[in-house]
């Protein structure tokens, strides 16, 4: 794939940017920060460069700016356990660190630029550490959550035929029980505070190894991560992202998503295996010279996020729909937050009802996201821009989203068609760079100039997105077209629900009907759930279009979802209709 290309060119495919260009006092292109030595390739003076390394040529800077007294005393990175420990960094200290992890992957584990290095960590300082040990390294990072199992590990094994695992002693034993089944696999690390049979203990070796080590010569083209997709259609695909999608193009399309300062305290709760980790927890962030703020979060409870935002200085909260929906039904009259000034949500569509109750809470809007592994942030709501409820907002820069049908032809305002990024003639920089293994799957995400996203969605007159569903989750019920997010949003507005997930369900009449199953709000309870049904069916009748109103409702406990956290809506599908 060809990157070096005139930014001129490139501009051809920004979108305009928000008018507000200061926040909390602070100039938004500091004189002395990061940024200044890209000026010239941003203003289309000179090619985007062939060589980049993200830890070089960001975090170290950061670190000289900071040991000359130019940047704020914030930290870079700033981690609590909830139990009273703390772990503080500074760049100079995170530079210092990392090298000491950079040679314990290479000295003591043999890897070299290119090898391919499977990281199953919760939210621990050492993820940070090894994702800055692998930039230098050149090595290609293979993160996942530590929520999966077994087999989900013997698959990415397998599949990426990495030579290296670095795991917790949580997840330990399930990599013992498939390591024989994976020829590739060579070195086991485990962060513990003890030792394991068969394995290297990173947290001794590294607190024990020299920290001289001399970051690799990358160019901007060569692989740096690889994201499993969430597979909620079938089996995950190796997702390839390189220095260049990942670590230049914040430096370069200046993504509104975020818009932080180095004086800014960001605190994301994503996972650790989820791309919006790395993007919101690394690149992005460290590109403006932020502090990361993390917590542990051993189980994600509402009494700790909401303490945690009044206790420490967060600026930024990024969470997904789930978490704001869980926050919602507290009584947040009792929360006072300290510095909180802006929250975004991503991974899935959030209804504009929670929206709603967050904002009158606690007087902050919530500014969505949407995104994929493939392609990073696609819409967003940027600071400043006007909020329109259920829409994800508009193109993020450097991307020309578009509304297409069948044929590839780009669908006026108000037209359902599917979501999609122009890819041709040149494709943009936040772009994977393939589906690794599979050409064939690479082929089929590009119909005509457009990377198909496989979601359907609308686009108003005002350039303003509005997500449908997946185009598989699509009801077609009496001729009719309802997506299911709509439905979900209606019934999401009434005090029983707590969560919902809609999808079809055969019909002998209509050949398929909206089927609701829904998880009731733990502040709620009734003994006659038949009445129930029928009250939730009556409001979705006054809230949205009387025929979507689902026909059948189900209660459950809880809705399947895969290991990142998204609603399995195919599963449920399955079940109704007996494809399981």
């Amino acid at each position: 794939m060809k990157l070096l290309f005139k930014l001129r060119t490139l501009k051809s495919l920004w979108t305009p940017k928000p008018p507000n260009r200061t926040f909390h006092g602070h100039p938004r292109l500091l004189a002395s920060d990061v940024y200044s030595q890209y000026e010239s390739v941003r203003r289309g003076e000179q090619e985007i460069p062939k060589y980049f390394n993200f830890a070089s040529d960001v975090l170290d800077k950061w670190s000289e700016i900071e040991k000359a007294g130019k940047r704020s005393s914030n930290p870079a990175f700033w981690w609590v356990d909830g139990k009273g420990e703390e772990v503080k960094w500074s760049f100079e200290e995170l530079a210092f660190l990392s090298r000491k992890a950079a040679n314990v992957l290479t000295k003591v584990c043999g890897l070299q630029k290119g090898d391919r290095i499977v990281v199953i960590l919760p939210r621990i300082p050492e993820w940070w550490l090894v994702n800055v040990a692998c930039m230098r390294a050149g090595i290609v990072l293979i993160p996942g959550i530590s929520k999966l199992s077994a087999k989900d590990i013997l698959y990415r094994l397998q599949a990426s035929k990495a030579t290296c695992i670095i795991t917790s002693d949580t997840v330990a034993p399930a990599v013992d029980s498939v390591a024989s089944e994976c020829q590739f696999l060579k070195t086991k690390l485990i962060v513990s505070k003890g030792n394991r049979e068969g394995w290297l203990n990173f947290t001794d070796l590294y607190r024990n190894q020299s920290a001289d080590h001399s970051c690799v010569k990358t160019r901007i083209q060569d692989s740096m991560s690889i994201f499993f997709t969430s597979g909620t259609t079938g089996s995950p695909k190796m997702t390839e992202h390189s220095q260049g999608s990942l670590g230049f193009r914040p430096l370069l399309s200046e993504r509104y998503w975020l818009d932080l300062t180095p004086s800014d305290v960001i605190w994301s709760t994503a996972d650790t295996g989820w791309i919006l980790a790395s993007l919101s927890c690394v690149f992005d962030p460290w590109v403006f010279g932020s502090c990361i703020f993390i917590h542990e979060l051993p189980q994600v409870e509402s009494a700790t996020i909401l303490n945690t935002l009044c206790k420490f200085p967060i600026d930024v909260l990024v969470g997904a729909p789930t978490l704001f929906r869980m926050l919602v039904q507290n009584d947040l009259s009792n929360y006072k937050f300290m510095n909180l000034k802006h929250c975004v949500s991503g991974g899935e569509p959030l209804n504009p009802e929670v929206m709603e109750q967050w904002k009158s809470k606690t007087g902050l809007d919530i500014h969505e996201v949407y995104g994929q592994t493939e392609v990073g942030i696609i819409c967003c709501v940027f600071k400043g821009m006007k909020i329109k409820p259920g829409s994800m907002g508009k193109a993020a820069p450097l991307y020309d989203v578009q509304i297409i049908d069948k044929n590839a032809n780009i669908l006026p305002p108000g037209q359902q068609g599917e979501i999609a990024v122009r890819s041709k003639p040149i494709r943009p920089l936040g772009f994977f760079s393939e589906y690794v293994d599979n050409p064939k799957k690479t082929a089929e995400s590009e119909r005509g100039d457009f990377y198909v996203t496989g979601d359907k969605g609308t686009m108003d007159k005002d350039g303003y997105f509005q997500f449908i569903g997946r185009d598989d989750d699509i009801i077609i019920s009496s001729g009719y077209r309802i997506g299911p997010f709509e439905v979900e949003s209606a019934l999401i507005e009434h005090p029983a629900v707590a969560e919902t997930a809609v999808v079809s369900s055969p019909d002998p009449l209509r050949g398929e009907v909206v089927k609701a199953f829904v998880v009731l709000s733990p502040t709620f309870s009734s003994s006659d759930l038949e009445s129930l049904a029928c009250d939730l069916q009556e409001h979705v009748k006054k809230t949205t279009a009387p025929y979507k109103y689902p026909r059948k409702v189900e209660f459950v406990q809880e809705l399947p979802k895969t290991v990142t956290g998204k609603i399995k809506r195919n599963e449920l599908r399955n079940k109704e209709w007996g494809r399981m």
